[in-house]
């Protein structure tokens, strides 16, 4: 079993390269464009979803198949056509440049491959089975998604807001700390559930920033 490097790229404004314009293809694209990436897709055809895409000039299409040299210059591969020999032909000139290349026909003829992904504002959880099964890894991200419920955006988006003030107002290292720790005391993700939850306004923040610098 290959044992995978759990990593969250940013790859807004990089250079990806998708191979294929069908039903893999597309949901590849549309997670790059989700994370900002800039998207050149080569394939003689595209799906509706991606001809639009490509017609709004919001991915790059090359109106062609794959030929040596397309991957040159990319941040990362992703080899996505309906043809394994175009898909292995790739993954191979990928692998001699030193690139990350997924291969959507033969997961183990690339070195990376993309989890399952349920996400809740700023909360990702990826999930992967190491290539037992996708259908598997599907099925647990349905259950994370009941165990992680939509609660957790406006709860992570409070914990950003009130990290963030901390810094700005507490210049000492060793009282910010103490305030972060209370900070993940606070019942706030209960009372989001609840419906009880009354946002902070930046005097209450102020306030309670003040009233626990003490031990």
């Amino acid at each position: 079993m290959t044992h995978y490097l759990p990593v969250m790229l940013d790859v807004s404004g990089q250079r990806i390269v998708v191979i294929g314009g069908g039903a893999v293809a597309e949901r590849k694209v549309l997670s790059l464009l989700d994370a900002k990436a800039g998207v050149t897709v080569i394939s003689p055809a595209l799906s509706t979803a991606l001809a639009k895409l490509a017609g709004e000039g919001r991915i790059r299409w090359l109106d062609r198949g794959y030929a040596p040299g397309d991957v040159r210059g990319a941040f990362l591969v992703y080899a996505a056509s309906s043809d394994p020999n175009v898909n292995e032909a790739a993954a191979s000139e990928c692998r001699a440049q030193g690139l990350p290349v997924n291969v959507a026909s033969r997961a183990e003829a690339g070195n990376f491959i993309t989890p399952g992904v349920l996400r809740r504002g700023r909360l990702t959880v990826a999930v992967s089975t190491s290539g037992a099964g996708p259908s598997a890894a599907a099925g647990i991200t349905a259950q994370l998604a009941e165990l992680f419920g939509g609660e957790y955006e406006p709860y992570l988006d409070f914990l950003h807001m009130m990290r963030t003030e901390i810094k700005r107002q507490e210049p000492a290292a060793e009282i910010r700390g103490r305030l972060l720790r209370r900070l993940g005391q606070l019942d706030v993700l209960n009372e989001l559930r609840q419906g009880t939850f009354i946002e902070w306004t930046p005097e209450a923040i102020s306030a309670w920033i003040a009233s626990n610098r003490e031990e």
